[in-house]
This record gives C-alpha cells, structure tokens and sequence, in this order.
C-alpha cells in the first residue's frame, strides 16, 4: 500500500535530501505563532546587522583609539574612553561654538560649558523638542482638514504637501535669502517689528529660530501624511453611533479620533523626532553651523574641519546615536500602550 512519502516522491524510496526536507517542513509547522514570526525575521535582522550595527560598533571602536594629527596614518594608538571623557570636560579639540546658552556650573565628572553638552547637545535637543511639538498639532490640524470632505479638496492636498517635496538645500537656501540683509523682506520685516537684529543669520538665537520656522514649515506636511493615514483608517459607523448617542464633537474627537489615531501619531513623532536629532543639512545651508550649532555639525567639523581627529569625530557620532537611541527607547516605554491606555 502507497504510503503518503511514496505519493510525495512518486513511489520511490525517500531520499536523504527528501527526509531531510520533511523535517526542517515538520519543524516549522511544529512552531508557534511568535516563533514562526522571528524565523522570517531573521533575514531583516541580519540585513540591519549588515547595514546599520557594523558601522556602529566600527564607528565605537574607532572613537576608543587616539587621534593621529601628523603622519600618515590616520589613527593612533587604544586609548579606552579617553576621548569620551575630553568631550565631557570640555578638553576635546572641538570647534567653539557661539551660542552661549548662559549654563555654567560642573559636576564631579560633567562640565556643563562645554561645547557638547551646553551648545550642541542643548541645541539639538531644543530643535527636536520645539519641532516635533509644533509639527504633530499643525499636521494634526492638516490631517483633520483633509480628512473631510468638501470641494476642491485635492488642491488642499496638493499645497498642504508641496513644502515636503522641497529639497533641503533649496529649503535653507530659500531661508537664506529670505532673511538676508539688503535682500530678502524677511530680515527688514521682523527688524521692523522688533524681533530680529540688523543680520539674524549671524545671531545665534535669531538664526535658531529662523531655522526652527524653516523645519516647520516643511516637515508639518510629512506629519499630516502619517496622521491622515491613521484617520483614514478609522470606521465612520462609530462617528454616527456616537452623534445618535448625543456626543459632541469635541467628545467624537476625544473619545474617538484620538485613542484610534494614537498608534499613527506616534509612529510619526518617533520618525521626526529621529530626524530631527540628526538634523545638519537644513543648519548649514541656512545660517552655518557656527552659528547655530548641532550634535551632526559636531561631527563633520571634526572629521572635515582639517584638523584630522577621527577618533573625537566617532566618539561624538557614537554619543549622537546613544542620545537617539535613549529618545527612542523612551518612546516604547513610556507609549507602549498605543490602543487608547493612555487616555
């Protein structure tokens, strides 16, 4: 009588490749659920490994060795943390910066006037801060306007989308001359109200907030695509229940939009959030890195500035990515519950 190996290879004998194949195919119907869901994420996570962890660990172990001013090679001998700790006291070989953000003081280890952490870690963190809080309630605001119905609705979109599209050179390029003396309106307009000096571009705060508008006015849009996702994903049978039962629209909106919109909105905040850590292009075409500063502008002055310190240059990529990635790791903490548990 056939058996079912028979039927399977034609009534031969099973091969060793063929016993072999009927076991890894027993395996992994014998798997659960989460287990089968990791083995096909194995080939992702190796991918990330490949493109993401090796220049992270290549870039620490580069920061634990010595910077080479003279010679040929670029690199010198292990030093350990050594360079970790110059950035910290303020004796790394790092461009000064002239934002002057008026902290003083130090602490057994941590000497809080210098140019990392009073200036550029200050300044990075304050632009992700300030731009991820005024991005998520304008996008959220375009979200919810295009989230409606009414005509012409698709030109909405089309405007609400189009600073996006805008390269960053040309955005900061735009800001530049926007706010230029003797050039733009920008600069004689807010001069006339009181609010900039005579060339903001070359003052730090003003420049920081030039900056800050420019990021806005940009990345707002990426925020509403995101949120309008999560809003469109939302049954409007519960919007009719919830008007049959007498809710206001201020209670559909909270009670409604926002707990099933959360997940999406998250998403999106943890996104611009990363993005805006990271931020160096939209600086330097605008106002410079020596005016306004930035963990990023860090980096490429001491790795491109001529003076040749690799190694402080990776030690302060790598405590760039450890910020970002205590940022993110506050996020899943603290928004895991992203189905409505927080309200």
């Amino acid at each position: 009588m056939a058996t079912d190996t028979d039927a399977i290879t034609g009534g031969e004998r099973p091969t060793d490749r063929d016993r072999t194949g009927n076991a890894v195919i027993n395996w992994m119907e014998s798997l659960s659920e989460a287990a089968y869901a990791y083995l096909l994420l194995i080939p992702a996570f190796a991918l990330l490994t490949l493109i993401a962890f090796y220049p992270l660990i290549s870039t620490f172990i580069t920061s634990l060795r010595e910077d080479q001013t003279r010679g040929a090679e670029p690199l010198g001998g292990f030093v350990g943390i050594d360079n970790y700790v110059d950035i910290l006291t303020g004796n790394a070989r790092l461009a000064r910066q002239f934002l002057d953000v008026t902290v003083s003081g130090s602490f057994p280890f941590l000497e809080m006037g210098t140019p990392f952490l009073q200036q550029a870690l200050f300044v990075t963190i304050a632009f992700a801060v300030i731009s991820v809080i005024f991005e998520t309630v304008i996008g959220f605001g375009q979200a919810y306007v295009l989230d409606q119905e009414f005509r012409g609705r698709r030109w909405v979109r089309v405007a609400i989308i189009l600073p996006w599209a805008v390269p960053i050179v040309i955005q900061g390029m735009i800001f530049f001359l926007m706010f230029q003396p003797e050039v733009g309106f920008g600069s004689d307009l807010m001069q006339w109200l009181g609010i900039f000096g005579a060339n903001p571009l070359a003052d730090s705060q003003d420049a920081f907030i030039i900056i800050l508008v420019a990021d806005i006015w940009k990345s707002s849009a990426f925020m509403a695509l995101l949120i309008l996702a999560g809003l469109q994903s939302v049954d409007r049978s519960l919007y009719d229940v919830a008007r049959v039962a007498g809710a206001s629209p201020w209670q559909r909106f909270k009670m409604i939009t926002l707990p099933l919109v959360m997940p999406a909105l998250l998403v999106a905040m943890l996104f611009r959030t990363m993005d805006a850590m990271r931020v160096y292009g939209l600086i330097e075409s605008t106002a410079g890195c020596t005016t306004v500063p930035s963990l990023t502008c860090l980096v490429v002055e001491a790795m491109f500035g001529g003076t040749r310190i690799y190694a402080t240059a990776a030690a302060v990529a790598f405590a760039t990515a450890l910020v970002i990635g205590l940022i993110i790791s506050l996020y899943v903490v603290f928004f895991r519950d992203t189905e409505g548990g927080l309200y």
